[in-house]
């Protein structure tokens, strides 16, 4: 059965940086495409960066880019999202996902994502 476990969340200041951290169990991110997804309160569930299979091709959101880096461990089972310069509009619960399918691309859709993690809060606010 394969899990994910985000943690790194919290409350931060404006400007200030968190990293979160998305564990796997049950597979690892080797073959398959991953994503960190945000849904703000009253908002849709968006993604914020991923990559593809082979970890080659990154994407980001244009309301992250340069703040925030996704990377992943060599032993392929753990997935970061480093955030930096974090403002108050960044303010959501982030949830890390694996594709359903092996060795794609870059994923934007949430519908092609079989498994997610149980999402970490984080609040930036002064």
């Amino acid at each position: 059965q394969v899990q994910l476990v985000e943690s790194g969340g919290g409350l931060v200041e404006p400007g200030g940086s968190l990293r979160l951290s998305c564990a796997a169990s049950g597979r690892t991110f080797s073959t398959y495409a991953v994503g960190w997804f945000r849904q703000p309160p009253g908002k849709e569930r968006e993604l914020v960066a991923g990559f593809n299979w082979n970890g080659v091709t990154l994407y980001y959101a244009e309301s992250v880019k340069g703040r925030f880096t996704i990377s992943r461990d060599n032993a392929k089972i753990t997935v970061f999202l480093q955030m930096n310069s974090l403002k108050v509009e960044d303010t959501a619960v982030y949830y890390c996902a694996i594709s359903r399918r092996r060795y794609t691309s870059v994923v934007v859709s949430r519908d092609e994502y079989d498994y997610w993690g149980q999402g970490t809060q984080v609040t930036v606010s002064s």
